[in-house]
């Protein structure tokens, strides 16, 4: 029972490691605070779910939901950079705007998908855990080998300096809507898998969704730090298992589930709090 719930554990934490990721390219690598995964991940649900209604093969079906949902950061990011909003004022709008896209696709607010043709339909929890590790490797591999040639080296830029990345007539705004493209394009595979693994849409399922995925990127980043671009790229994976352990151990000591946001919410602070007083030299 026990090793059961740590396997459990194990995917939940694989699946919420694609949207740590989504987050960490924005905010660690752009320094763009983006909050649209809270309306992409919805978003890239809900077309997963309308593609397997009608009978569309689970792998393009999630393929799919990742297009719609990195349309999302395409629109976040041209608001903010041809309107001048705010990135994070621009992330909420698009976020409210794109529940409505939510609800128009299935046309409801919940589905079940229970006679839908699913990618995790006959497999165990190993299976599922294989499948999901194969998609963030094959995700994640060809990021840490682009970051590693002169068009990643060009892309980091823009986030660490934009003034030294225009003095050599880098075109930040490209790197910003094609990373933020990137990140919520991670963020619909999150929600195509967690839909296949679920049998089941909700157009709620995307609140909290930044703030678990921070709170993983926070941890990882506590463990091991990310002082270097392979911490960085390591530190989402880690936090978002360690994240889904703690979580399964207070349910098991006896935690209610409805206490389990304000419980995210403590993780943050007390993570902030820790590097805080790291900072500080206390």
């Amino acid at each position: 029972m026990h090793i059961d719930l740590f396997l459990t554990g194990v995917l939940q934490g694989l699946v919420l490691a694609l949207v740590a990721y989504a987050l960490m390219i924005p905010f660690r690598l752009l320094n763009f605070t983006d909050l649209s995964a809270e309306g992409a991940y919805p978003l890239g649900a809900a077309v997963c779910a309308s593609s397997l209604l009608i009978n569309i093969n689970p792998l393009l079906s999630i393929l799919l939901a990742a297009i719609a949902a990195g349309l999302v950061g395409v629109a976040t990011s041209l608001i903010h950079l041809r309107l001048r909003v705010n990135t994070i004022l621009a992330g909420i709008i698009v976020s409210t705007m794109v529940y409505s896209i939510s609800l128009r696709i299935v046309g409801k607010p919940n589905v079940a998908l229970f006679d839908a043709c699913l990618l995790f339909a006959h497999t165990n929890v190993l299976q599922n855990i294989c499948i999901v590790c194969s998609i963030i490797v094959a995700l994640i591999l060809p990021c840490v080998l682009f970051l590693r040639t002169e068009l990643g080296l060009r892309f980091l830029a823009v986030g660490l300096n934009p003034a030294f990345a225009k003095r050599q007539c880098i075109v930040g705004a490209r790197y910003i809507i094609g990373g933020l493209f990137i990140a919520n394009f991670y963020t619909g595979i999150a929600a195509g898998i967690t839909v296949n693994l679920q049998s089941y849409m909700d157009v709620g399922m995307g609140v909290g969704i930044v703030i678990h995925a921070l709170a993983a990127l926070m941890i990882g980043e506590c463990v091991i730090g990310n002082y270097n671009l392979n911490r960085q790229l390591l530190a989402p994976l880690l936090g978002a298992l360690l994240y889904q352990q703690i979580q399964g151990l207070v349910l098991f000591l006896g935690l209610a589930p409805s206490d389990l946001k304000f419980l995210t919410g403590a993780i943050v602070l007390a993570v902030i709090g820790l590097k805080s007083k790291k900072f500080a030299g206390i």
